[in-house]
């Protein structure tokens, strides 16, 4: 072989190793790898919703602390009538009552509210001298009251009492009826509530058979109850009260009216009344 051609091949030889060379490699699709694109959004509708979502907390934020206000409220009269049935009939300060109902973490705001206007306007909280103490309906101290103000209710015809207004203003109320046993009697209405009458022993007597009998002769079924108390009273009896509670009439309505209207329709043409003809029988004959 020519030793020219030799020597040229080694010289390339020698280029070819001195010069670096780069291999492409191919590109491996990686799913992963690739970040996905947010879907855009529609500025107006984001901004619509925020508007939506700030207006309805506004709102639930509102009803959340009217809640929150009465909800304090009827805890406080709840706690002041329970101590009141326990004996503790003095009264309290709002701090005080804040302080044993475990309410402290209410805002200076609340406290003006319950001060000027929910205690001072409840018809079961007293105030005197800025503190506040339960008002039941009878406020009786013991059994002797109790039974006073039932031989009172007796003796003006009222009726009796209601056991839920006596347990609401007599402390310890259950030991003290007890205590009462027979000068006191339980009468139970329809609707399942107690009332509580005087046992007037003095009353206590035997009527004669003859005078039961002239009283169940005396028929009263078909007079009206308003006649009998119009007829006690003229003759100076004061009839007893009904405590129960009272039945509601029922709304009467409107009868309608038999008859119906007549219709009235207009009538057209009436200047034509002498030149129109009637052809609803035929055509007429020609005169």
């Amino acid at each position: 072989m020519d030793p020219a051609l030799l020597r040229e091949r080694e010289l390339f030889k020698k280029r070819a190793l001195s010069t670096p060379a780069v291999e492409k490699r191919p590109a491996v699709s990686d799913s992963g790898s690739h970040k996905k694109k947010k879907p855009k959004v529609d500025k107006d509708s984001s901004s619509g919703s925020k508007h939506s979502a700030e207006s309805s907390n506004g709102n639930f934020n509102i009803k959340a602390s009217s809640g929150y206000k009465f909800g304090c409220l009827a805890k406080i009269v709840n706690y002041m009538k329970t101590r009141h049935q326990n004996g503790d009939t003095h009264f309290l300060t709002l701090e005080e009552i804040l302080d044993e109902t475990k309410l402290l973490d209410i805002s200076m705001k609340q406290k003006q509210w319950l001060m000027t206007e929910a205690l001072v306007n409840n018809p079961k909280i007293e105030v005197r001298d800025g503190t506040y103490g339960f008002k039941p309906k009878y406020n009786l101290k013991d059994k002797k009251a109790l039974l006073r103000l039932l031989d009172k209710h007796d003796q003006l015809g009222l009726g009796g009492v209601l056991l839920d207004d006596v347990e609401e203003g007599l402390p310890n109320s259950a030991k003290a009826i007890k205590a009462l046993g027979d000068q006191i009697i339980f009468v139970t209405r329809p609707d399942k509530k107690k009332i509580l009458f005087y046992n007037d022993k003095h009353c206590q007597f035997v009527v004669d058979e003859e005078f039961q009998k002239l009283w169940r002769s005396v028929p009263v079924d078909s007079i009206d109850e308003e006649k009998i108390e119009e007829y006690l009273k003229k003759q100076g009896i004061s009839s007893m009260q009904e405590t129960g509670p009272k039945k509601v009439l029922p709304v009467q309505k409107r009868k309608k009216q038999g008859g119906q209207r007549k219709r009235h329709f207009k009538t057209h043409n009436n200047h034509l009344a002498g030149v129109l003809e009637d052809y609803s029988d035929g055509v007429p004959a020609k005169k």
